[in-house]
């Protein structure tokens, strides 16, 4: 007998909380029952009942090149043929970590870089690394900027903003998040005044320079160069988190695009997953061989993992970078979501809805409001319940979006023009309900 999505949901919840591993999948914030996917091809995921979609998730954004492409398929067929996982070192480590670094380039202060299993890990590492090079316990968060689940970084914005944060998850201890200082994305008073009491105890700040957990908000070119202007002068670390946008935006990530804004920028750290990965568990985090020299085994500060630089994810990641730094594939992966955005702008317009896009490279977002949001409190002005019946509507219709507001969404190379158009009639038709 074929299986029900609702029937897998009342099973799951049974024995894994919530029925899902991770929050969102659980519809929670949309309502109704979360999609028990069996397979994916290419644009296309396919649930347990049968049921076909185009895919603007892509596993959160590494499926960069769609589902299951060839040449990333045949590299982990023959990595896995070779063995699953050895405990120690591997050529493949090697070349995963001069394909990153290449991807940067030179400009960017990247030397080395550190494998790890997940954008948790690495934002974590990262943080430990910061503070062992300063010697200074002190960090600085954006709200509505996510980084993973460790503690420190699981804080809500305290009163005012400028002020330190609280726990946003039970078991995260107070003496831990009191060491974490949030302040509101793109305010540029709020990052003076904070400097300006305790800009010589902060080890560093580590924001998303383009948001994707507060769906997709860009941070301003004075905002970002303001901040790096205060982390030079204070000896803080400015570290870039782009597990969702390193190598998806643009051919050297987030940073790649505020450089070419701001000649001779560059952070401190890096955090990287999602793309670098390909779909399988994989982050990194890097930075300049002093810095860097400070993890153990060279330095005091440690870090480990048994699964880090696993030999069938560094052969999938090594292939994926491959692919996209073929000649032309930005400019092709900017010129189709450019298309999918701005046709879900001209249907909105069409049908009266308030809407407001935005997006870059492979990544984007969109509001149901007038203006594009500058910062969390603005993010959650707008309109939840127009966004939560649109995307019902959309999947209906055959349309996979982020099953939350606070998202942003994801284009493969693997959307063509008829997918395009297919989720774009599919809007026309869903914006006339709104």
């Amino acid at each position: 007998m074929p299986q029900t999505n609702q029937a897998l949901f009342e099973r799951a919840q049974r024995v894994i909380p919530g029925g899902v591993n991770s929050p969102v999948r659980a519809f929670r914030a949309v309502g109704g029952t979360p999609r028990f996917i069996t397979r994916a091809q290419g644009p296309f995921i396919h649930d347990a009942e049968g049921r076909r979609y185009v895919d603007y998730i892509g596993s959160w954004g590494p499926m960069i090149l769609g589902h299951g492409h060839p040449a990333v398929l045949e590299a982990v067929q023959k990595a896995a043929a070779d063995g699953f996982s050895f405990g120690a070192p591997t050529e493949r480590e090697i070349e995963l970590a001069e394909a990153i670094i290449a991807h940067l380039g030179p400009d960017s202060g990247v030397e080395q870089v550190r494998l790890v299993s997940s954008g948790t890990e690495a934002g974590m590492s990262a943080l430990r690394l910061a503070r062992g090079a300063t010697g200074r316990n002190l960090i600085v968060k954006f709200e509505g900027c996510y980084h993973g689940h460790a503690d420190a970084l699981l804080v809500k914005a305290g009163s005012g903003l400028a002020t330190f944060g609280f726990p946003t998850s039970a078991g995260v201890p107070d003496d831990v998040v009191k060491h974490t200082l949030v302040l509101e994305y793109n305010n540029l008073e709020q990052l003076d005044a904070a400097f300006a009491r305790r800009g010589d105890d902060i080890a560093c700040v580590m924001l998303e320079a383009i948001a994707g957990n507060m769906n997709f908000v860009r941070a301003s070119v004075p905002f970002m160069t303001r901040l790096r202007e205060l982390c030079t002068k204070h000896g803080a670390m400015l570290v870039f988190d782009e597990v969702m946008t390193g190598f998806r935006v643009g051919a050297r990530g987030a940073w790649g695009v505020y450089a070419q804004l701001m000649p001779g920028f560059r952070p401190d750290l890096f955090v990287f997953g999602k793309v670098i990965g390909g779909g399988m568990p994989l982050a990194a985090f890097g930075g300049s061989r002093a810095v860097m020299g400070r993890l153990a085994p060279l330095g005091p500060v440690y870090q480990a993992g048994t699964l880090s630089g696993n030999p069938v994810a560094t052969a999938c990641g090594l292939a994926t970078l491959r692919e996209i730094g073929r000649p032309g594939f930005f400019e092709a992966l900017g010129d189709s979501t450019r298309a999918l955005v701005n046709g879900l702008k001209a249907a909105a317009d069409a049908a009266g809805v308030p809407f407001v896009v935005d997006s870059e490279g492979g990544m984007f977002g969109f509001f149901f409001t007038d203006t594009l949001p500058q910062h969390y409190g603005t993010v959650m002005a707008t309109d939840k319940e127009r966004f939560n019946r649109f995307f019902h509507a959309m999947l209906d219709r055959g349309v996979y979006l982020a099953p939350a507001l606070y998202e942003a969404g994801f284009v493969s190379a693997a959307h063509t023009p008829a997918e395009i158009e297919a989720t774009l009639a599919a809007a026309r038709e869903a914006f006339a309900t709104l």
